[in-house]
């Protein structure tokens, strides 16, 4: 299948290491198998890097997430950030940013067009997830999937899609690393951004054996102590992603309510608002 099978203006970007040959090669293979043709993006290697490093915040990775450094880790986040300044070098509206451990259901590219389709209601495209909180949906796609809301953080980067917007976002105020960047970017709303997922999310994010970050997680974690300074800031973006997203849920509700509907509701509104009895005599 060739390109025209995509919607225009879309780049994508797969992230994958040097060494990773053999993981290049499976998602070469899976991405041939939907018609989805890519440009690589060397990830950057974490055991190159040095520390410190200008674009990893040490003090806010340790007091805001609570982790000693994880090179693999900082190697990943400046990978996504690369993809994203691709976006914006080049003419394209929009980029799918992949992981090289993700799989495809044989009907993504139709999935793909029919929720770009309604790039207006979002920044941000989830289309993967390592969690399995519910979502809360407004807007029905083909084949019994839809676009939702997730009011409740949502782990994992495997497969997205951004616009110019969310991509000036990471590589501006996404910087330098402060947090992983599945967190980091689950965090669009304090930016004012927008994202959604496909519901149920079409791409499966487990399909390769646990990454060098997932192993060296424990190692990383800091004494109890650094509960302190964590669940605090943990907590105040939990509520805030309550209250920003579930703004967000109710305007997008609204926005695909027939017209006719939104104007009786918003009559109705006014109306108790103003004390206008007589409105009920004709509902």
């Amino acid at each position: 299948m060739s390109n025209q099978a995509l919607p225009a203006g879309l780049s994508v970007y797969l992230i994958n290491l040097d060494r990773a040959v053999d993981r290049l090669a499976r998602m070469t293979a899976k991405c041939d198998a939907v018609g989805l043709p890519f440009e690589r993006v060397p990830a950057v290697d974490g055991s190159t890097l040095s520390f410190p490093h200008p674009a990893f915040d040490a003090w806010g990775y340790r007091y805001l997430h609570g982790r000693r450094v994880i090179p693999a880790e900082v190697g990943c986040y400046l990978s996504h950030v690369a993809c994203a300044q691709r976006l914006l070098d080049s003419q394209d509206t929009h980029a799918l940013i992949l992981e090289d451990d993700v799989a495809f259901p044989p009907d993504f590219t139709t999935i793909l067009r029919a929720a770009m389709a309604e790039d207006d209601s979002w920044d941000i495209l989830r289309l993967s997830t390592m969690n399995t909180g519910r979502k809360f949906g407004f807007r029905d796609l083909p084949g019994g999937r839809r676009l939702a809301k997730a009011f409740t953080r949502e782990k994992g980067a495997g497969a997205y899609v951004i616009n110019r917007a969310a991509a000036r976002w990471i590589t501006g105020r996404l910087m330098p690393m402060r947090l992983s960047y599945d967190i980091a970017f689950d965090l669009e709303y304090l930016a004012g951004l927008r994202a959604v997922f496909v519901d149920p999310p079409p791409v499966d994010q487990r399909d390769e054996p646990a990454s060098q970050i997932q192993m060296n997680l424990r190692a990383s974690k800091y004494p109890a102590t650094r509960y302190l300074t964590v669940l605090p800031y943990r907590a105040w973006l939990e509520i805030s992603r309550l209250v920003a997203r579930s703004g967000q849920y109710v305007y997008a509700r609204a926005h695909y309510l027939p017209y006719k509907t939104v104007l009786k509701v918003a009559s109705f509104v006014l109306a108790i608002t103003l004390g206008i009895d007589e409105i009920f005599d004709n509902m």
